[in-house]
């Protein structure tokens, strides 16, 4: 069964002494004495001064800029996004989830306000509870012509390139799951 993003989160950061050298906690405390203010800043700077994998140094620049008490995070926004007239479409999600986690130990699943960013070393697509009967899957796929329910993102999200509506977990299919890891492999 796969994990949520909790477990994988969980799992990270139970490693990371072995994998980086430090524990999350060092890290952080390093990030802290650091000028940087953006996500994007502190990811670079880990990967580059410090040879930190895209995951791990994701997870770090989350933390610095999201420490826990500040804002609701990861699962609560999630449940957040189905909460009252979206809740039945959690299973729509939750088995877009599962079916990406299991592309690779590269996986980020980052969840803001309104969407769930997928990302690898950069955002391949996304989950967003866009109406009370829709989810809408955003994939980046340069080069790939929109057709049947693969659509031009349009105004959806600039993004991703393009756009599958589901209604319906059974529309969680292989065609999607394959645009998806298509996406994935090209980032």
């Amino acid at each position: 069964m796969a994990k949520s993003p909790a477990e994988m989160e969980a799992a990270m950061v139970a490693n990371y002494k072995e994998k980086t050298g430090k524990t999350l906690e060092q890290w952080l405390a390093l990030v802290a004495k650091q000028e940087l203010a953006k996500h994007g800043e502190i990811v670079k700077w880990l990967k580059e001064e410090h040879e930190m994998g895209h995951g791990f140094a994701n997870l770090v620049a989350h933390r610095h800029l999201n420490p826990p008490g500040a804002a609701p995070a990861g699962d609560d926004l999630v449940a957040a996004q189905y909460a009252g007239k979206k809740e039945a479409l959690k299973p729509i999600y939750d088995k877009l989830a599962a079916a990406v986690a299991k592309f690779g130990d590269d996986i980020m699943l980052d969840p803001k306000k309104t969407y769930v960013s997928l990302r690898r070393s950069k955002q391949f697509g996304l989950i967003q509870p866009s109406t009370a009967t829709r989810v809408d899957v955003g994939i980046q796929l340069k080069g790939v012509a929109p057709k049947g329910r693969l659509e031009a993102s349009g105004s959806f999200n600039a993004m991703v390139s393009h756009r599958v509506r589901v209604e319906d977990v059974k529309q969680v299919d292989a065609e999607l799951i394959g645009w998806l890891k298509q996406a994935y492999g090209a980032c």
